[in-house]
């Protein structure tokens, strides 16, 4: 496998995508029916919930440390993490319990058939090719944060499994939490060696997901200057 510093924003993971899907200014990010929303809220917290809380312990021994963090927000707020592992999203959403989360995800992933109907009940938001496009993504992403959601964004754009650094930042995460003066919550998700009975028969590390405090970026009139401020105080506190 390659280092997981080069080719960073290249995925080495590829789906299999046999169905098309197109983005246009009429696509609809969230839907506004009730009966999706009642579907989307019963699979979310009914099913999937459970489930995952189960599969994580078993296949990770997951560990989640400073739950609170996310917890106790009052408002909007954009969540960032490393992305190396194809559940992580889920783990993400375990921590933060009962608020309500949004996740970008690659375009992509509506071509698989089965997986595009229910991640979109989970509330996933495709990131679109065409860059024509994607100022209605922003502006979805805008009314989430600014009507007190949580968007979670992985700046590091690719999936590289178990990746134990923290890699260079895309800056979008940090455009969304300026440009809506909401706070970031740095998520980091660390390996670990197992233990006891567990290290008898897993090769690979279990996992702990650290959620660090919100950081709120001091707003001036230099928008760019803030955001890749934004930028690099995070990166520094998930490295740390």
């Amino acid at each position: 496998m390659k280092e997981c510093v080069e080719a960073e924003n290249e995925h080495i993971i590829q789906n299999w995508e046999p169905l098309e899907f197109n983005i246009d200014e009429k696509y609809e990010y969230v839907p506004k029916s009730r009966i999706f929303k009642f579907f989307s809220n019963l699979i979310y917290y009914g099913i999937a919930f459970p489930i995952l809380k189960l599969a994580t312990k078993l296949v990770y021994d997951l560990k989640i440390e400073g739950k609170e963090n996310i917890r106790d927000l009052n408002g909007g707020a954009v969540s960032v993490s490393n992305h190396v592992l194809i559940l992580d999203c889920a783990m993400v959403g375990l921590a933060s319990g009962l608020k309500k989360v949004y996740y970008t995800t690659l375009e992509d992933s509506f071509k698989i058939p089965f997986v595009r109907k229910l991640i979109k009940l989970l509330r996933a938001l495709p990131i679109p090719k065409d860059i024509t496009n994607k100022k209605h993504l922003i502006n979805e992403v805008n009314h989430l944060l600014q009507t007190g959601n949580i968007v979670h964004v992985y700046p590091e754009v690719a999936l590289w499994p178990y990746c134990d650094k923290i890699r260079n930042f895309k800056s979008g995460a940090f455009s969304f939490a300026v440009n809506n003066n909401v706070p970031v919550v740095p998520i980091v998700i660390k390996f670990r060696e197992p233990k006891g009975i567990r290290k008898l028969f897993k090769k690979k590390k279990d996992v702990t997901l650290a959620v660090l405090k919100p950081i709120m970026q001091e707003q001036s009139e230099d928008k760019k200057k803030d955001i890749e401020e934004l930028k690099n105080k995070v990166h520094e506190a998930m490295q740390k």
